[in-house]
């Protein structure tokens, strides 16, 4: 029995790339025409796809509760800045709370 590990009798011929080329391709064809795929029967999609349900209708908000709404709405008073809102004092009275440090004229020269 010749050893598998065992010195080639003949130099190696140069490889040709479009003959094993060629016999991928006849292999894969060969393959591809034997191939038969599973018959589809009714009912295997169970499990793997969810049924559909519609969901459900949303409430209709109630017509009382938006014209109660909308009326306090338009009843609100807007704020303006600048202005005072009604019991609030101006911002003249109000006092000023920051007081610039008097700057030593004679530290700067």
């Amino acid at each position: 029995m010749p050893s598998l590990f065992a010195a080639p009798s003949s130099p190696p011929q140069p490889f040709d790339r479009t003959w094993l080329a060629d016999q991928v391709q006849d292999m894969y064809l060969r393959e591809l025409k034997a191939y038969k795929p599973t018959p589809v029967k009714a009912g295997d999609e169970k499990g793997h796809v969810q049924e559909f349900k519609l969901p459900k209708a949303p409430q209709s908000p109630e017509e009382a509760n938006l014209e109660n709404d909308l009326k306090s709405y338009e009843d609100q008073v807007p704020e303006v800045e600048g202005q005072a809102a009604s019991g609030e004092s101006s911002p003249a009275a109000e006092q000023d709370w920051f007081e610039e440090p008097e700057e030593d004229e004679e530290a700067h020269h």
